[in-house]
């Protein structure tokens, strides 16, 4: 009868994509829209700096500092970024074992809490000291964050999404960074936060993600591939599965995490740099580092450099170059997003590939463009055109997909170790080899790994790195370690 009928149960996947969106959203407020968002505005307000410092010097001494001094203040400022960067780069690793992923995250806010303290405060104390050490805490919050947010987070969410929905759950780590990139640009824009007075609101606002993150992602479970196979609480890992997946008929999935438990079973601690010396590992690392140094060497960011004094050239006023520059950080956020659409339909390599080739291409033809600007009336177009296509190739493979490489080609212990790994017109020409080798590398060694569980990716690696070999019936995935030394 009618009304003995029980109402429509709502959709498993709809629960299933609610509770996975907002593990992306708590991951990705605080992770990668941090690092973007910080990228953006660390160096926005560098003339009022120099400023406020030269003032602060004046006030205390009675004497205005020399230009030279300045400059010399100035670039040790600016060095404390990187050098920081390289000290939290170092802290991401143990992090990642020692506090679990979600954890991990979380500890990094400490650094953006103290450094947004200190900038917001600068200014009323009078003291550039106050930016310096301020610098050096955000550079260590962007070097954990290009480990725990580049790299954490992503592992995060390629070990809480199912398979089917790993490529795109991780990619979108791409989309809160250029989304962090953006939103940096729009704020620092002079109407709003970029002006002379308001600079140190600019540097201060890196809290409001933190704190964002703070609230939300303590409220979402660990991941579960960490719960069972690192920790080894499968009471935890099946609540944390039940609760992503959002039902409680999670018992096959729970049976391919014990099968990969299995295979990590056994094994002595490796260090990192061991992980060169396995031959089990030997195309995944090479995978990782061929790959990781294209998309750091491909020029992206050199095109950023380009970007201002080539719309000038075109013809844009000094005063809307700005406007121009956040349209470059719109474009990477639009490609990020439809990577993250097609990702599981045209599968990683396509993406990686295709990026690269086209970066190539326009590549060329921006150093061209440079070349013969004096010569032609319209080649500052075609180089500003250049500029928006290359940022659109870069988001559509390099810029994402490059991120998850280590979270699907390593096993799960190995995964935190390999989380640590004069030219004038023509500075652009070396890069072009970059893309080339890396679309080349994509194409003949990178085996595609859409749809695959990791034990199945491991198996496959497997076979690669030992052709010669036929794959023993007992052979349950690479050697993997209990812990990982950093």
């Amino acid at each position: 009868m009618e009304d003995e009928q029980e109402p429509p149960l709502q959709p498993r996947t709809q629960i299933q994509h609610r509770v996975l969106f907002l593990t992306v959203c708590a991951a990705g407020i605080g992770g990668t829209f941090q690092f973007g968002y910080n990228l953006s505005i660390i160096n926005a307000p560098t003339l009022h700096i120099q400023e406020f410092t030269n003032e602060t010097w004046w006030a205390r001494t009675g004497w205005p500092l020399p230009d030279h001094l300045v400059l010399l203040v100035w670039s040790l400022i600016v060095s404390l970024y990187p050098l920081g960067g390289l000290f939290g780069a170092l802290l991401a690793g143990p992090f990642a074992i020692k506090l679990g992923r979600k954890k991990s995250l979380l500890v990094n806010n400490i650094f953006v809490v103290a450094a947004a303290t200190l900038f917001g405060f600068s200014r009323r104390a009078g003291s550039f000291e106050m930016i310096m050490l301020g610098r050096l805490l955000m550079g260590i919050s962007a070097g954990i964050s290009a480990g725990v947010s580049m790299n954490i987070q992503p592992m995060y969410l390629g070990e809480s999404a199912p398979k089917e929905q790993r490529g795109a759950v991780a990619m979108s780590s791409a989309i809160f960074t250029a989304l962090g990139i953006v939103m940096g640009q729009v704020v620092g824009l002079r109407e709003l936060l970029g002006g002379p007075q308001a600079w140190p609101l600019l540097l201060a606002s890196c809290l409001v993600p933190g704190v964002l993150q703070l609230a939300s992602l303590p409220l979402l479970p660990e991941s579960p591939r960490y719960l069972l196979i690192d920790r080894g609480d499968s009471v935890t890992c099946l609540a944390a599965l039940q609760r992503l997946r959002g039902t409680t008929e999670v018992m096959v999935e729970l049976a391919e995490l014990e099968e990969e438990r299995a295979a990590c079973q056994g094994g002595r601690a490796r260090r990192p740099w061991e992980l060169f010396q396995d031959g089990a590992l030997r195309r995944q690392v090479i995978s990782l580092v061929v790959l990781s140094s294209a998309m750091e060497l491909c020029g992206n960011d050199s095109i950023y450099a380009y970007a201002s004094s080539v719309f000038r050239e075109a013809g844009v006023p000094q005063e809307k170059v700005q406007y121009a520059i956040v349209g470059t950080g719109c474009c990477e956020l639009l490609t990020a997003f439809i990577s993250c659409v097609v990702i599981e339909r045209v599968g990683r390599r396509v993406l990686l590939m295709g990026g690269y080739c086209l970066m190539t291409c326009w590549g060329s033809v921006f150093t061209v463009a440079l070349c013969l600007q004096s010569s032609f009336p319209w080649m500052p177009y075609l180089a500003m055109s250049c500029i928006f296509a290359f940022i659109l190739s870069f988001g559509i493979g390099p810029a994402g997909v490059t991120g998850i490489l280590a979270t699907e080609l390593f096993d799960q212990k190995a995964r935190p170790a390999a989380y640590m790994e004069g030219l004038s017109h023509f500075l652009y020409v070396p890069f072009l080899g970059v893309c080339v080798c890396g679309a080349i590398y994509t194409g003949f060694f990178l085996p595609e790994t859409k749809g695959k569980t990791f034990l199945e990716i491991s198996e496959e690696l497997h076979r690669l790195n030992f052709p010669g070999q036929s794959q023993s019936p007992t052979w349950r995935g690479p050697e993997v370690i209990r812990s990982t030394e950093l």
